[in-house]
């Protein structure tokens, strides 16, 4: 059941020429006339919340227990744009993750709205308090409680439906970009102040020709203000957060968890929904600050989904011994990994199948800024591998590099060259 920890330079693997083929057929973005070609967009909710208690997703240590209250409800959203050239379903589930078997589902259900994979772009709140019951694995079971087959189907047709109804009410509109610096929110949940922070906002402003406006805001700060012992069915500050800007700045609002590993919220307040309150409350005072000085943005669509080898499974016991990998197959499953890269206007939006370290993001914010693109990086793309942290931090006996850490060393030099690579594509 144990081997030792596999220390090949990533470089040197298998895995790394495969990624290196699989990029090397993707085409650089094509020198396409947009100028002709504006681009609609629609959005769209649908409830999710269950009819009855069942079990919450999160936090290990609740067992699988049921949730007792519903303090507010999740959905899932979407936002569908289309220039007439390309278009893409920016797709946010209200939950832990998205994970992989609805993902193999509804690309089951996809044709029925006209959407191929590669045009649906996938993220999640985070919210370590929303439903359960969705992974049919051991460790599926460990997070987010006994399986319910019901509970998968339900969701899926949700997502199906949210794409219908988004392109039920599109209309022309315009694409802006905007981000702001909020260091009051976020803190370094790894190793503090050793670390480094990813402390931007980063937001796509829609608007349509009747004046309604859809902000889509990612960012790093995880959605664990509340706690295990919180029982209660809610999205977290990511939910007070859209909310929040649904009241004042836009007719809605989207939530897409950004580089979320190794960054954690500033908890503040006199209990778990005070500090919900007061962290959403800061991250949209934020975003208030740069309102009205968006830059906008060229009407370009163009989105891919690119497999993502990686070395073989050997979760970390000790920096020196690891399971094996049948062991991981057995309690995880063999979940397919791929990226995905949505361009809308100049902003690149990368979704990677993980929790992302906000360590990683600056060295990747500025390569893209170099090629004149805006680079938005969300976890949870409907994959799922753990978590994918600074490399220097690897042997550390930490949650996020020994218990999370399945696929072994140097995973944050490759990602960050996997992301530089799509970048380089568009």
């Amino acid at each position: 059941m144990v081997t030792t920890v596999d220390r090949t330079p990533y470089k040197e693997m298998a895995y790394y020429k495969q990624w290196k083929e699989n990029i090397g057929r993707i085409a650089n973005e094509p020198a396409a006339d947009t100028t002709s070609k504006q681009i609609i967009a629609g959005w769209a909710k649908v409830n999710i919340t269950p009819q009855t208690p069942g079990p919450m997703a999160g936090y290990g240590k609740r067992k699988g227990a049921h949730y007792e209250a519903v303090h507010d409800s999740i959905y899932v959203r979407t936002v569908v744009v289309d220039n007439g050239i390309s278009k893409a379903a920016i797709i946010t589930a209200d939950m832990l993750i998205v994970p992989p078997n609805i993902t193999e589902r509804v690309k089951e259900l996809l044709p029925k709205v006209n959407f191929t994979f590669d045009q649906v772009y996938f993220g999640a709140i985070h919210s370590h308090n929303s439903l359960g019951g969705w992974y049919n694995t051991i460790t599926g079971k460990l997070f987010a409680g006994a399986y319910d087959a019901a509970t998968v189907e339900n969701i899926s047709q949700a997502i199906i439906k949210s794409i219908q109804d988004a392109q039920k009410n599109t209309q022309p509109a315009t694409i802006a970009f905007g981000e702001v610096k909020d260091t009051l929110d976020i803190r370094n949940r790894l190793v503090g102040e050793e670390g480094i922070l990813d402390p931007w906002v980063r937001n796509i402003e829609l608007i349509k020709a009747d004046g309604k406006k859809a902000l889509i805001t990612s960012y790093a700060a995880h959605s664990t203000v509340l706690n295990a012992k919180t029982m209660e069915l809610s999205r977290d500050y990511a939910g007070a957060l859209v909310d929040g800007l649904e009241a004042g700045e836009a007719n809605f609002a989207v939530y897409m968890a950004g580089a979320v590993g190794s960054m954690g919220p500033i908890e503040k307040g006199k209990d778990d929904f005070d500090e919900v309150k007061n962290q959403a409350g800061g991250v949209e005072k934020a975003i208030q600050s740069i309102l009205g000085s968006f830059e906008k943005q060229p009407d370009i669509i163009r989105s891919i989904t690119v497999p993502l080898p990686l070395r073989d499974p050997t979760p970390k016991l000790t920096p020196k011994f690891a399971l094996r990998s049948w062991v991981f197959r057995w309690a995880f499953g063999d979940v397919p990994s791929y990226v995905k890269a949505l361009r809308v206007g100049n902003v690149l939006m990368i979704g990677v199948p993980c929790d992302f370290s906000g360590e990683l993001m600056p060295e990747l914010t500025a390569y893209a800024a170099k090629k004149g693109l805006h680079l938005m990086v969300t976890s949870f793309n409907g994959g799922y591998v753990g978590y994918i942290t600074n490399d220097k931090f690897f042997d550390r006996d930490l949650y996020e590099t020994t218990t999370m850490s399945w696929f072994g060393p140097y995973n944050g030099a490759y990602f960050q060259e996997v992301i530089k690579d799509l970048i380089d594509k568009f």
